[in-house]
């Protein structure tokens, strides 16, 4: 490639000027953005509870928020996220009876799971 094709962006990396690069970023609700980054064994027990009880993961959750683990609301007091994750355990435990809960629940789960393994142990724990 010739220097004159390429070009260097915000973050100094270099980039060719003949295609197109397209970012995405997910746009989480208070609610989602809430769910922490916990140790991948800890969300596969979150993960587990919310499977059989729905809500009870999401609920033990909310506690590893109080121990320091991170979320996507930096924002935000600790408190603040604590309690928006113990009104997501309650709508799940609330319509679990339309099945809807449930469904949710195992979502939750899985997103816990997912974030977990994006996390490296040093990101985990904020401080």
């Amino acid at each position: 490639m010739d220097q004159k094709d390429t070009e260097m962006n915000e973050k100094g990396v270099t980039s060719s000027t003949s295609g197109v690069v397209v970012q995405v970023r997910e746009k989480k609700g208070p609610l989602r953005a809430a769910i922490p980054y916990m140790p991948f064994p800890v969300a596969v027990l979150c993960l587990f509870l919310n499977t059989f009880v729905p809500g009870l993961g999401t609920f033990v959750s909310a506690f590893t928020v109080l121990c320091g683990a991170r979320t996507d609301l930096p924002d935000r007091h600790m408190c603040c996220v604590f309690w928006l994750n113990i009104a997501a355990a309650f709508i799940q435990i609330l319509t679990a009876i339309i099945m809807v809960g449930w469904i949710m629940s195992i979502f939750w789960g899985m997103d816990m799971v997912i974030l977990a393994s994006m996390c490296h142990s040093a990101l985990c724990i904020s401080t």
